[in-house]
C-alpha cells in the first residue's frame, strides 16, 4: 500500500465488520483485519513524519480495535472505526492531535480534550483575567475556516469561583477545549488526504501556542518550568 493513502478496501472491511459485529465473524477475517490495520498504521507513521516537520511528536499511539463493553450497554465487541494519537513533546507542548477513520464518520480533533483539575483552573483563570487573546486566535478568519467553532462540553452555570455576570462566561464554563474538522468519505479517500490533516493540524499551531503559553506559566506569566 501507498502508505499516504487510506484505501477503498479497508473502508469496506470496516462497513462488513459493522454488518457483523461478532467474535465468529471477526475471527474468521481476523487476517484481513490485520492487514488493513498494517496499512493504516502506516498511514499514521507517515503523518507523523509529516507533523514533525513543523511540530515536535513524542509519540504515535493506534487505538486498538476491542471495545471495552464492561460498563456499557452495547456489547458488540469491535470498533467500526480505526483511531490515533499524537502527542506532542515534553512538558513546554501542550495539546494532541486525534484522527479517526470510519466510513461515514471520519473527522479530527485537536485541543484539550480532559484537561486535569490544575489545568482546567488554569485556563480559567486566564480567561477571567483577559481572554481578549484566546478569542482573538480561534476567530481569526484563517484558522476559523480550517476549523470553525471551538467546542467542547461546560457546565451549566458559573463554575464555583467564578462570577456568572462575568463577560466571559462562555468560555469560562467549558470543560473541554477542542477543534473538531469533519470530513467526507470521498476527501478521505482522495489522494490529497494526509495533507490536508497534515495542514489542519499545522493551523491549530497559534491555538496550542497560546495555551502552552498559559499553562506553562503563572497569571504573572512567570515560568512554572523552571
Amino acid at each position: 500500500m501507498n502508505n499516504s493513502l487510506i484505501t477503498k478496501e479497508a473502508f469496506d472491511f470496516l462497513e462488513e465488520l459493522a454488518q457483523n459485529n461478532n467474535k465468529e465473524w471477526f475471527s474468521e477475517h481476523k487476517s484481513t483485519f490485520k492487514k488493513h490495520e498494517a496499512d493504516v498504521k502506516s498511514f499514521y507513521k507517515r503523518l507523523q513524519e509529516l507533523l514533525d516537520t513543523h511540530d515536535e511528536i513524542e509519540k504515535m499511539k493506534m487505538f486498538r480495535i476491542y471495545r471495552d463493553v464492561r460498563f456499557s450497554k452495547d456489547k458488540t465487541p469491535y470498533k467500526t472505526h480505526f483511531a490515533g494519537s499524537f502527542s506532542r513533546l515534553g512538558a513546554r507542548l501542550r495539546g494532541g492531535y486525534y484522527l479517526h477513520i470510519k466510513p461515514g464518520g471520519s473527522f479530527v480533533a485537536t485541543g484539550f480534550w480532559a484537561p486535569n483539575k490544575e489545568d482546567l483552573f488554569r485556563i480559567r483563570k486566564e480567561l477571567e483575567m483577559d481572554a481578549t487573546d484566546f478569542r482573538k486566535v480561534i476567530n481569526g478568519k484563517n484558522f476559523k475556516s480550517v476549523w470553525g467553532e471551538l467546542q467542547g462540553e461546560g457546565v451549566k452555570t458559573a463554575p464555583k469561583g467564578f462570577d456568572k455576570e462575568h463577560p466571559d462566561i462562555d468560555l469560562i464554563k467549558k470543560k473541554q477545549f477542542i477543534f473538531v474538522r469533519n470530513f467526507s468519505d470521498a476527501e478521505v479517500l482522495s489522494q490529497n488526504f494526509i495533507n490536508e490533516v497534515n495542514e489542519s493540524f499545522k493551523a491549530i499551531r497559534p491555538y496550542f501556542d497560546l495555551m502552552s503559553d498559559i499553562l506553562t506559566t503563572n497569571l504573572n506569566g512567570e515560568s512554572l518550568l523552571d
